[in-house]
């Protein structure tokens, strides 16, 4: 009976192992078959608007995508959103573990995807440079975040979500820090002389410039007050929560110094030619100043280097990105004007080349009005919100404070609230760019040290209150939070914000980021005109006698990029002049660090002329 039993259990066990070799012999001819068909779409002529659509056939269901973009789910066969030239890829992995791989290229068609194709791997190189990690490559801390259970956290498409401390934006707190030490807090103790200098209380008639304390400071306002304060502390905000609020503050209060610094040099340097026009800024003092100190060979390299990206931001990021988000916002409000961009860039490029044909003191008579108009208007409305919501004061300043130093470890913990914090103070009041000494250079004074003085004013302007005022609306009216952020991003989460206590609020956004665009356009117009002029000034001079010519050459490129800007789309184009404006501080603060003995020098003795009475106050 037993060996019955036996014979029956083994001819059980014969049968299911045939089975299982059966159920292998087919997963393996399944497995062999496994193929991928694909199809790229381009509906329009719109940049980063491509579709992937995959179609596995064999195979053992389900499948995982794990593609190159990580925006895309891992359950996803269809992409969206993909930009035009740009290679993508996706490995495909069965229940099986049968590996395919296949990559991914759709072809750009119109003249803005075409642009942006070849535009990317540029930028993608550029990138790769001044916001590089090196204390990440160096392995001083691992950049991979983790939830609160120690756990990595991962993008869609499963790889690692990672914080970064990028090149640019520590060179810029480093320099920040170190203008401030160097300097003895002239950001503090130099603050309220700012002011009475910016009330024209120590102006004397005859000193030489172009443009008042007041309507220099404007003119530098202008070209950093703008999408910056309503969109970047958005993003800081939805990033790095309300903890980058704090870090902001402080980044604007280390930026003063490094204004101080800049704009000092850039009147100290200028050169006013014998119709009493005015040349300055970062090109003048890094080739004069030191040469003076037997650097001229790096002297002409760091200013040819700076003059390069000076002309290269100001048709990028100071033109073509302010008109093309300002007419965004034109057809967001009144989609009827959707396809009207290049109508809107003519009208702007006439009000813009009727103001910036007068010059500096053109340029300086409309953002004198503009800019504390703008400001004023802004921060009235934030104020009022903040105001009407005081019962929430308490909880607003518990949440920055604990956000900046007991923060979420999903926002990178301290360090990574902290650098979104001053990535986008940085980015926003651009102290250390070196751009505002361009306008400074400019003021009607002979006492470099004065206009570094009221330099200063404007990170504090820009970041520490304007800034500031957009992140406390936020935060206030509960924005911050997930579940009314959701799909909001930039201008769009601040207008929503605002239009949470008053409907009409996205109108008068609408206005605001309109003479936003408008001054920060005019401002750069006369910073890249005076790279332009540092780099083919001595050309021009050998065909023509009169000065003009190079002017309304570079006048003439300036309005066209407005056209363009207002009725393309950007994309790439840019960001790669978002990183020529931030590149530039490379070069600024590389020989602002060699000249900071001599600004500490000079700072010295003009406190000491005021206290011995030889700088009088006349008001």
């Amino acid at each position: 009976m037993r060996k019955c039993i036996l014979l029956f259990l083994a001819i059980v066990l014969c049968l299911s192992l045939k089975s299982q070799i059966s159920n292998l012999s087919q997963a393996k001819d399944s497995l062999s078959q496994l193929s991928l068909k694909y199809e790229l779409l381009n509906p329009s002529g719109k940049i980063k608007n491509g579709e992937i659509k995959t179609f596995v056939q064999g195979g053992i269901p389900p499948y995982k995508y794990y593609w190159s973009a990580p925006f895309a789910s891992d359950s996803a066969s269809l992409i969206t959103g993909v930009t035009e030239g740009v290679n993508y890829s996706v490995k495909i992995v069965d229940a099986a573990g049968s590996v395919l791989f296949q990559e991914f290229m759709i072809e750009p068609e119109s003249i803005d995807e075409k642009i942006n194709s070849g535009f990317t791997p540029v930028v993608k190189a550029i990138e790769s440079v001044i916001m590089h990690d090196i204390f990440a490559s160096l392995s001083f801390y691992d950049p991979k975040i983790k939830d609160v259970d120690g756990n990595y956290v991962y993008h869609p498409n499963g790889t690692n979500k990672i914080m970064k401390i990028p090149l640019v934006v520590f060179w810029l707190i480093f320099g920040a820090l170190l203008f401030t030490i160097s300097m003895g807090f002239v950001n503090i103790r130099g603050f309220k002389h700012a002011i009475d200098l910016v009330r024209g209380r120590f102006d004397k008639p005859d000193h030489k410039g172009e443009v008042s304390h007041f309507q220099a400071l404007s003119t530098a306002l202008s070209a950093t007050v703008g999408l910056g304060n309503i969109a970047g502390v958005a993003i800081a905000i939805s990033i790095g929560g309300p903890g980058a609020t704090l870090w902001m503050i402080l980044a604007g209060f280390l930026g003063m110094s490094s204004k101080f610094v800049e704009c000092t040099l850039g009147v100290k340097y200028r050169k006013i030619n014998v119709s009493g026009e005015v040349s300055g800024g970062p090109m003048y003092y890094l080739s004069t100043a030191l040469a003076n100190k037997g650097l001229g060979w790096l002297g002409k390299f760091l200013a040819f280097v700076f003059a390069i990206l000076v002309v290269g931001g100001s048709l990028g990021g100071g033109n073509m990105f302010q008109a093309n988000q300002s007419f965004s916002q034109f057809a967001t409000i009144f989609p009827s004007l959707e396809n009207y961009g290049a109508y809107y860039g003519v009208l702007l490029a006439i009000l813009v080349g009727v103001v910036i044909i007068g010059g500096i003191k053109g340029i300086a008579r409309v953002t004198e009005k503009i800019v504390p108009f703008m400001a004023f208007l802004y921060v009235a409305i934030a104020i009022v919100i903040i105001v009407m919501n005081i019962d929430h004061a308490g909880n607003a300043i518990k949440l920055i404070w604990n956000g900046a130093f007991a923060p979420d470890a999903l926002k990178g913990g301290v360090l990574g609230v902290l650098i979104v914090g001053f990535q986008r103070a940085a980015f926003s009041n651009e102290a250390g760019v070196g751009s505002a000494s361009i306008a400074h250079s400019a003021a009607i004074t002979d006492e470099p040290i004065s206009e570094g003085i009221v330099a200063l004013l404007e990170p504090f302007i820009d970041t520490i209150i304007i800034c500031t005022m957009t992140a406390l609306v936020i935060i206030f009216t509960g924005f911050y939070t997930p579940d009314k952020a959701v799909g909001l991003e930039g201008a769009e989460l601040t207008s929503r914000a605002f239009g949470s206590v008053f409907s009409w609020f996205p109108y008068i956004l609408l206005i605001a980021i309109f003479l936003f665009a408008f001054s920060t356009m005019i401002s750069w117009s006369y910073y890249g005109l005076k790279g332009f002029s540092y780099l083919f000034g001595g050309i021009f001079t050998k065909f023509t006698a009169n000065p003009n010519v190079i002017k309304y050459t570079y006048y003439v490129i300036f309005l066209f990029f407005i056209i363009v800007g207002s009725s393309s789309s950007l994309g790439a184009v840019v960001d790669f002049s978002d990183f020529m404006i931030l590149g530039m501080a490379f070069p600024n603060i590389m020989g602002l660090i060699i000249l900071v003995p001599e600004v500490r020098r000079d700072l010295k003795r003009y406190f000491a002329k005021i206290k011995n009475g030889e700088i009088k106050r006349f008001k």
